[in-house]
Formats: C-alpha cells, sequence, structure tokens
C-alpha cells in the first residue's frame, strides 16, 4: 500500500509537498497503537480506560459518575443509559441505529435507554473489517460489524448477570434479561443495568460470548426510531459547518480551473483591502483566503489575481474525450472474463444488436458541502470533521505536519452526505486543512469551507465511462452472444487501494459487467484503462452505476427482438444458479403485479442487480414527462434481499433514497468539460430530482436468515435501467447517452 502522498497524487495535480511514504496497511497499523485482527482486538480497551483486571474498566466521568466499559464498544452509566460506541460515520445511511440494535439485542436492553455516539477514530479496536482500517464505504458498515457488535453486547450482557448472581447469591443460569431489567424469578429480586455496573467491571469478559439464535431476536428485524433523528430534526446535531472554536479562521481556497494546472503567480492587493480578511497564503492546491467568516473569505478570495500555469493540464472537452473513448471502445480491451466464443458468434451473423453508451462525469453534490476544522501546535492537532475514512485523513494531516499519527486526534462529526466524496483516497479535504492551519505557523484554529461550486468544480468524480455492446439471439430468440467493452478510469490506481487490483485491473470499473449471472453461452468482456487528469472517485454504487444501465437495457432490448417477457426472460437466463436475485425479480414482479393492465399512456420497465452482495430488482411505471425526452415516473417498486433487514424502516429509507439519487441522475444530472473547464457550478445547472418528481415508492424486503449486507448502495443501479426500458416500451427509443435530459452549463 502506498500511503497517501505519491509526489503529483498527494497536491492532487497540484505542487508537491512532501517526499513519499512507503508503508503496508500492517505498518500503518502499528503507527496508530497495534495491530490485530477479528473479534479479540475489537473488544479490547485502550490502555487508558483499563480497570485492574486488565479486561474491563470504570470510566469516571466530569461529574464523579462512574460507567462501566466492558469493552471497546459499550458504555453503561449508573443511571442504566447505554452508549454504543460507532465506528461509522453517520451521514444518514443509519450505522448510529443499526448497530447500536445490535448491541441491544444481544445485552436484552430496553430500546428507550440506547444512544449512540462517533468512537474515537484513529485506532485499529474500530478498524472496518473489510478494509483493515477504520473507514466507511462500500456498503460495509452492517455487513462487518454483525457478528462483532452483537458479541459486544453478549459480553457485557454476561458480565453484569455474573456481578448480579454474585450479588444475590444465586446461580447464573436462573438469572434473566428482559427490556433492561435483571431479575431473579424465585428470589423477586430484580435490578437495572446501572445497578450492577461497577461491579460487573471486575468480572472476566468471555472470549467467546455466546449469541441469540436468529429465532430469539427481540429487537433485530423491528421497526425501532433512528437515534439521530430528534437531535437533527430539533438543529442539535453538530455537523461540521455548525463546529467553531475560539479565534477561529475562515479559509476558502482558489483552486485552478483546469484540471493539472498550478498556481503562477497570484495578486492579493484587493484582497486585503476586503474587511475582515486576515491573511492571504499560497498553499500546494492553491491561493488560501483566511478570513473572519465566510463571507469576508469569499469576497477577498472573488477578487483575487490569479496566473495559472496550465502546462499539462486536461484541456479537452467532453466531446473529445468520448471520441477517444468510443475509438478504443471499438476494439477489444483487457479481457477480464470470457466464455466460449463470442467473436466468432457475432460474426456468423444472424439477428445482431450493437450499442454504445455514453456515462458523463458526476459529482456526489452533498447537501453539507465538505469542510474541516483544525486547531494544531509543534506536537498535536485536533481536528472536528465529518472524516468517512479517519485513518486515512489521520496519516495525510500528521504527514503534512510532521506529526506521528497517534498526535493528530480526530473528532468524527455528523455528515450531511457524502456519496463517496468523504472518502477520497488522498484524503484532499484533511491535507487542505493542514496545509492551511501550517501556512499560518499553527498559531489559529481554522476552518477549510468548500462553497457548492468548489465541490462541483474541485474533480473527484464518477468518472465517465463508454461501453460497447454486442449481442446475437437465434431463431427460438435464445441469446447466443454477448461481448461487452468497457472505456474509463480506474478509481483506484495510484492509492492506498491499488493493491485490490488484480492483474492491472480495477475492480469497479467492470464490477457488475464481468460476473454477468445470465446463462450465455459465449460472453466476453474486456476494458480499457484511460488515464486523465481529471480525478476520479467512486460515486454511490460506484461501477454498478454504469453496467447495470449497460447490461439490463442491452439485455432488455435483445428480450425485446425474440419476443419474450422481460421478466419470464430474464427468470430462464437465471435459472436455478441465482436463487436470491430470482426471489427478489418475482417479489418484485409480484408487489407489482406485472402483467396486470397498466394505466394508459404508461409503460413498465424491470431490471435487476446484485451489488455489494445486497440483491434488488425495481419496476418503474413512466409517462411521458414534461419536459421532451424525459419521463416523468409515477412509481417504483423495489425488492431487496439484504440478509436479515436489521431495521427494516432503514432498510426501506435507503431503497426510498437510491430510487431518487440515482433517478435524478440519470434523468438530469452530468457535467461537461469545455476546454478542460467544468461548465456546472451549482443545483440550477448540476441539476437534481425535485420533491414533485419523486414518484411513490413501494418496497418489499424478502425474508432472509443469511448474514446482513449493505443497503446504503444497492438501490441505486437498478432504478436507471428500469425506467430505460419502461421508456423504451412507450416510446420505441433507446436511451443510450445519460443523462434523458440535455445537460444544462
Amino acid at each position: 500500500m502506498q500511503f497517501l502522498f505519491d509526489k503529483d497524487k498527494a497536491a492532487l495535480q497540484s505542487e508537491a509537498v512532501r517526499e513519499p511514504i512507503e508503508a503496508s496497511r500492517r505498518t500503518i497499523l502499528k503507527s496508530i497503537g497495534g495491530v490485530g485482527a477479528g473479534l479479540v482486538l475489537g473488544l479490547q480497551l485502550p490502555a487508558a480506560a483499563k480497570a485492574q483486571s486488565g479486561a474491563a474498566a470504570v470510566i469516571k466521568g466530569d461529574g464523579g459518575a462512574s460507567t462501566f466499559a466492558p469493552n471497546a464498544f459499550v458504555r453503561i452509566a449508573p443511571d442504566s443509559t447505554v452508549t454504543v460506541l460507532i465506528k461509522h460515520i453517520e451521514f444518514g445511511q443509519g450505522p448510529y441505529t443499526g448497530l447500536a440494535t445490535l448491541v441491544a439485542e444481544e445485552l436484552d436492553a430496553d430500546w428507550s435507554q440506547m444512544q449512540a455516539q462517533s468512537a474515537p477514530a484513529n485506532t485499529p479496536l474500530y478498524k472496518n473489517l473489510a478494509f483493515g482500517v477504520q473507514g466507511t464505504g462500500g456498503s460495509t458498515a452492517m455487513a462487518n460489524s454483525y457478528e462483532q457488535m452483537r458479541k459486544a453486547g453478549a459480553a457485557a450482557r454476561h458480565m453484569l448477570v455474573e456481578a448480579a448472581a454474585e450479588a444475590w447469591g444465586v446461580p447464573v443460569d436462573d438469572i434473566t434479561v428482559s427490556k433492561g431489567v435483571i431479575s431473579h424469578k424465585e428470589s423477586g429480586k430484580s435490578g437495572k443495568f446501572g445497578d450492577f455496573a461497577e461491579a460487573a467491571a471486575k468480572m472476566t469478559p468471555p472470549s467467546e460470548p455466546s449469541l441469540k439464535d436468529p429465532s430469539e431476536f427481540v429487537l433485530i428485524g423491528t421497526h425501532l426510531p433512528k437515534l439521530d433523528s430528534r437531535a437533527k430534526a430539533t438543529g442539535e446535531a453538530t455537523f461540521t459547518m455548525d463546529a467553531t472554536l475560539p479565534g477561529m479562521l475562515t479559509v476558502l481556497i482558489q483552486r485552478p480551473p483546469l484540471f493539472g494546472a498550478k498556481a503562477k503567480s497570484f495578486d492579493d492587493t484587493e484582497t486585503r483591502k476586503v474587511a475582515g480578511v486576515v491573511d492571504v497564503k499560497l498553499l500546494p492546491r492553491g491561493i488560501a483566503v483566511y478570513a473572519e467568516g465566510f463571507w469576508a473569505a469569499k469576497k477577498g478570495r472573488d477578487a483575487l489575481k490569479v496566473e495559472w500555469d496550465e502546462t499539462g493540464a486536461e484541456t479537452r472537452s467532453t466531446a473529445e474525450i468520448v471520441a477517444d473513448y468510443s475509438q478504443s471502445a471499438a476494439t477489444t480491451g483487457k479481457v477480464v472474463k470470457e466464455a466460449g466464443d463470442a467473436e466468432k458468434v457475432l460474426d456468423a451473423g444472424g439477428k445482431t444488436i450493437v450499442a454504445e453508451y455514453v456515462f458523463p462525469y458526476l459529482a456526489h453534490a452533498p447537501m453539507e458541502p465538505l469542510d474541516c476544522l483544525i486547531e494544531a501546535n509543534e506536537s498535536s492537532a485536533k481536528v472536528w470533521a465529518g472524516c468517512q475514512m479517519p485513518t486515512i485523513d489521520q496519516g495525510a494531516i500528521a504527514q503534512t505536519l510532521g506529526l506521528r499519527p497517534e498526535e493528530v486526534k480526530i473528532e468524527t462529526l455528523f455528515a450531511g452526505g457524502s456519496f463517496g466524496r468523504r472518502a477520497t483516497p488522498v484524503a484532499d479535504v484533511a491535507y487542505e486543512a493542514a496545509t492551511a492551519v501550517d501556512a499560518i505557523g499553527r498559531t489559529r484554529p481554522v476552518k477549510v469551507i468548500f462553497t457548492r461550486e468548489d465541490d462541483i468544480h474541485g474533480g473527484f468524480y464518477r468518472p465517465l465511462n463508454v461501453h460497447k455492446m454486442k449481442g446475437a439471439i437465434d431463431a427460438e430468440g435464445n441469446i447466443t452472444a454477448w461481448d461487452h467493452v468497457i472505456v474509463g478510469q480506474s478509481i483506484m490506481e495510484g492509492t492506498p487501494f491499488e493493491s485490490m487490483m488484480k492483474d492491472g485491473i480495477d475492480p469497479t470499473m467492470v464490477e457488475g459487467a464481468d460476473d454477468l449471472p445470465y446463462a450465455i453461452p459465449n460472453f466476453r468482456a474486456s476494458v480499457h484503462k484511460k488515464t486523465l487528469a481529471v480525478p476520479p472517485l467512486w460515486w454511490r454504487s460506484v461501477g454498478h452505476t454504469h453496467t447495470a444501465y449497460s447490461t439490463e437495457t442491452f439485455l432488455d432490448e435483445l428480450i425485446a427482438l425474440s419476443g419474450k417477457d422481460p421478466v419470464e426472460a430474464r427468470l430462464k437466463l437465471l435459472g436455478d444458479k441465482h436463487p436470491r436475485l430470482t426471489g427478489v425479480l418475482k417479489a418484485v414482479a409480484e408487489l407489482a403485479d406485472w402483467g396486470s393492465a397498466v394505466p394508459e399512456a404508461r409503460a413498465r420497465g424491470v431490471a435487476v442487480h446484485k451489488s455489494f452482495n445486497t440483491y434488488v430488482a425495481e419496476i418503474a411505471e413512466v409517462a411521458m414527462g414534461e419536459e421532451d425526452g424525459v419521463p416523468r415516473v409515477h412509481k417504483v417498486w423495489v425488492a431487496v434481499d439484504c440478509g436479515v433487514a436489521v431495521n427494516p424502516d432503514v432498510v426501506r429509507a435507503q431503497m426510498e433514497g437510491g430510487v431518487g439519487y440515482g433517478l435524478g441522475h440519470i434523468l438530469y444530472a452530468g457535467l461537461t468539460l469545455d476546454k478542460g473547464r467544468i461548465m456546472q457550478s451549482n443545483f440550477d445547472t448540476y441539476r437534481s430530482l425535485r420533491i414533485n418528481e419523486m414518484p411513490e415508492v413501494e418496497v418489499t424486503i424478502v425474508k432472509s436468515a443469511e448474514a446482513p449486507t449493505g443497503v446504503g448502495e444497492p438501490g441505486v443501479p437498478p432504478i436507471g435501467p428500469a425506467v430505460a426500458n419502461a421508456w423504451a416500451k412507450l416510446t420505441g427509443k433507446r436511451v443510450r447517452n445519460l443523462p434523458f435530459a440535455p445537460i444544462e452549463s
């Protein structure tokens, strides 16, 4: 793993700042406090919190109250309040509620006593077991924590029960726990968690606490109110945009207008005349304006005069990039999956379809623009931010400030969305904050803020992709050949995640295309990797955003050519090898009453896709919209199989949100370059779905005993092809160049 600061990548196509650090994941973890794997490490306590037993602790609060800390994830106060420390950032996808539910279930707590707060950052105790470092992404929060958090709750329960048994002089097996009350029926004695918390800290935690059989679940699978909803609804929740410190300066950075450019010179004469502007500094990524408040910083930045060195910058237009990609797509790329001889069958003639798809660059555009508050001196730094990848952010800040990683403390706050934007492998926001505070001698805390325009102009996009598809059917309408060429940028190349690439291929470029579940005898998928100065990044559901659209619409086109029913044909192609995909497809067809009469002037389309080990099928009902060439989506039916649905309300909410987010982007959103410059600036030109355009969404959750998988992203991929397939049925037109509406600029 190359950790963060390759010379050019560290400055994000600007100036170099430090020498590169070469470090393995093991080295990184050692540097932040030790290494280890799995449950044993995950349930240990930081040394400062350990009791005499070395296994559990009683932590004294500000008021002297004792809080029982049986492991790294659970805190039980004297008033029996249970606080769960959540290792995943909460930006609306529900980990506070979901992971607290797991603890509460095994603890046999009452939901009213549960609370959640962000876990301390930068320690292997809270690493994502899927990544090896602390971070949130890939819809892994529930999947990697399911057993870990249940065991944390079970261990705490075991110790409380032992403490009660000792206090009452009764056998452990005779004690029951229900809704936060510990009871001994024969003696009639009972007590709450807080009554035994201090005594429980003296007990030895079980190394492998027993877990409930799913048939015993009381809370998992039920409708529980989200723990963070009230604070967010009342304004009590603290986001980075809310955070302030005495003496804090607000920093806005003037960044290059072209990707790959850097500042040659600048004139800050007029900037320094703006009331409230304190200083102006040249940073590796641009020119920083420091001010007493946002508007002074904004006015000061607007007054800057900058000359840019555009040598080596990306200066092509979108049309030129697409033309280059299309030329590559006409040839076979590096083959990632092959069966039979697709080329031979396609060359033999018969009924064939050839289609080219163009997917634009997409911004993430979270509701809360990017920001980071940092305070530093020569020996330490404290950071307040919506950190999606705390380990990577910590490493970037530590290296930039010449500190050890453990000297950088991060307080992870709520974030107003992300969709992948806060998970940059090069930690751009944290890095810029560190350079900004360092440039003024670490004398005052600074908050770096991106305006909406900064974020949309600033790069880190879902990459532009071009797909070339070829397919053939025989006389009976069976699909006999399928050839799929993908052209785009690698997200992983040159990042700490490059080690996940296999044979030089970034799996996120082809996911959902190389593992097509349909039984097609002659199949080939290949990829051309392009290198541009425009920085790519994972975007909600990553490669599945474009592979699901291309595969499911192209499949639908072949099915239409054969004259078969879209649902029945898919079920036949899936056969019995993919029961969970078959399950959601049948479930959504039943939910929507597929095959029944459709209202006049409307049509329905279907799509099914697996992403992040979650299976989703969607049916969309569309009509002609008010805008020419843009459908009006009236209703969407969704069937999802995500294993055990820990909180069905959260699952439904994420499916609904995925439908809305995905729909807005396939209908309206896209970024275009004109001579290298991004033409969109804010929501007026980077069009999002409006509230009156949101369709009715009906969700069914397929019951499953499988371990839970993610729901934050899998609702997005099927909505685009479901709408496009319905639109083709309604109008006879296949949309292969997204979005549906012309992109505004």
